[in-house]
């Protein structure tokens, strides 16, 4: 999107700007990762970010400004090139583009916030600030659990406006469960998960299709067959029992969600929360032998996370433990598929995300070897690194641990599907609730040596081997 093909040309209102005390022009607000700072000796800048209020066209705008300093060292050409480096940098947009027709007049009105809030944290030019409001009401979902993180991100999902969410999930709704998964209560105790969260969340937005079936992953051909499955014709949930394979809440190697099971051990695995129990910040370097520079999530140029067009869906979200195995199954089956692809959970008070695009960055084998490598846990001799990380009867959780997974893994999906913001593939972040400032970052470039990506061979384990 060009500054000349632009109606009215207008600085995004949640990018206003402003002089600070040196002259120069501050724009894009005080929020870090958006706002730059222009200098501005000859004062012209400041007059054409206010000349670009969306009330003139491209050639308005530089008039405007060359009539108000007249410089003979100020050209015409300056004038659209600082518009085009405004453009470029996301603080620009047509204040005279039609909504699109796709989107009703109803929709406009419910995503009204969430569309300023896109508009906000958006870095990259569009034709219309509804553009990725329009790529989530085109996207199609498969959510993998539907406990206390996975139901948190279904709800934000279909808040939000995502045009097709598909809900996997075996078990029923217990007691213990209610304290962290939101999206049901007690009338659905003995109630088949599924049928409580499409229920709900058919009645939180009728403008968005969601679906779902109660059915356990066994292996990666069933994440495959899945992510490759028809949305149009994925729902299952009006049959009796749906599609039953574990009808049983207890049934051996249960699908727990993401930090939300009541076994002992919970998500500890590498590539989990807590990694090693001491999650450890990465600098944001590469490591010897790494690859290429950062690529983003999210491109435009590709349909959604899937190869090609046709059945499937756009973006994997696993919300999912269980079987320990299975967060290694959906890197192999999305790799294998061209599906992009994120994973969260919980660990006591560490809450993450985990944000993979297949061929850009690392996959999360990669990310989960290199952090193995980064921790230092200071063993004695001769003590397992088991004894790092507290082993409990059950997950310790509460709902605010488990729907900060759950709204982080709804801001991954938007990530991927929008590239809003634009966030490095191959990476893991959160927070830690005991230490507010102490954020979680963990990268790693794509390694040669991965059994997944790489060039070692692959070995995927079965449910009851070591993952």
């Amino acid at each position: 999107m060009t500054v000349h093909a632009m109606r009215r040309p207008r600085i995004k209102p949640e990018h206003r700007a402003y002089r600070t005390v040196d002259g120069h022009v501050r724009i894009g607000s005080v929020v870090h990762g958006i706002g730059s700072e222009v200098r501005d000796p000859d004062g012209w800048v400041w007059t054409l970010v206010e000349a670009m209020d969306g009330t003139r066209d491209a050639e308005g705008v530089v008039a405007e400004v060359v009539r108000r300093h007249p410089d003979p060292e100020l050209s015409a050409a300056d004038v659209v090139q600082a518009m085009t480096d405004l453009t470029a940098a996301g603080f620009v947009e047509d204040a005279g583009a039609a909504p699109p027709a796709e989107l009703s007049a109803r929709e406009r009105e419910r995503y009204s916030r969430g569309m300023t809030l896109l508009r906000w944290m958006d870095l990259r030019p569009r034709e219309s600030a509804w553009e990725p409001q329009l790529r989530l009401r085109r996207a199609r979902v498969l959510l993998i659990g539907v406990g206390g993180t996975g139901g948190a991100a279904a709800r934000d999902l279909v808040a939000s406006g995502v045009g097709r969410l598909h809900c996997v999930e075996p078990d029923v709704v217990e007691l213990s469960n209610l304290n962290r998964q939101t999206l049901f209560g007690e009338h659905d105790l003995g109630t088949p998960k599924i049928d409580a969260a499409l229920r709900a969340l058919r009645a939180l937005n009728s403008d968005t299709t969601v679906t779902g079936e109660r059915r356990e992953v066994r292996g990666p051909a069933d994440l495959h067959d899945l992510l490759t499955g028809d949305p149009d014709r994925a729902d299952s949930s009006d049959r009796a029992g749906g599609s039953d394979r574990a009808d049983s809440p207890d049934h051996s190697g249960s699908l727990d969600r993401a930090g939300g099971s009541d076994r002992a051990g919970g998500p500890d695995r590498a590539g989990s929360p807590d990694h090693s129990g001491t999650p450890d910040r990465a600098d944001g370097s590469d490591p010897p032998g790494g690859s290429g520079g950062p690529s983003r999530c999210g491109d435009p140029s590709r349909s959604g996370g899937r190869r090609g067009g046709g059945p499937g869906y756009d973006v994997l979200l696993l919300a999912a433990d269980r079987p320990a195995v299975i967060r290694r199954w959906a890197n192999q089956v999305c790799l294998s598929l061209g599906t992009a692809w994120a994973e969260a959970g919980y660990r006591g008070p560490l809450v993450s995300v985990g944000v993979f695009t297949p061929g850009r960055g690392a996959c999360w084998e990669c990310l989960r070897r290199t952090e193995a490598e980064r921790r230092d846990l200071r063993l004695a001799p001769g003590q397992d690194e088991d004894a790092a990380s507290p082993r409990m009867p059950w997950n310790p959780v509460n709902a605010v641990t488990a729907s900060l997974s759950g709204a982080l893994l709804a801001h991954a999906a938007v990530v991927l599907l929008c590239g809003i913001p634009p966030v490095e593939p191959g990476c893991r972040f959160g927070l830690n609730l005991m230490l507010p400032g102490d954020g979680i970052m963990q990268r790693s470039a794509r390694r040669p040596d991965c059994p997944a990506c790489g060039t070692a061979p692959a070995v995927i384990p079965g449910p009851g081997e070591p993952s």
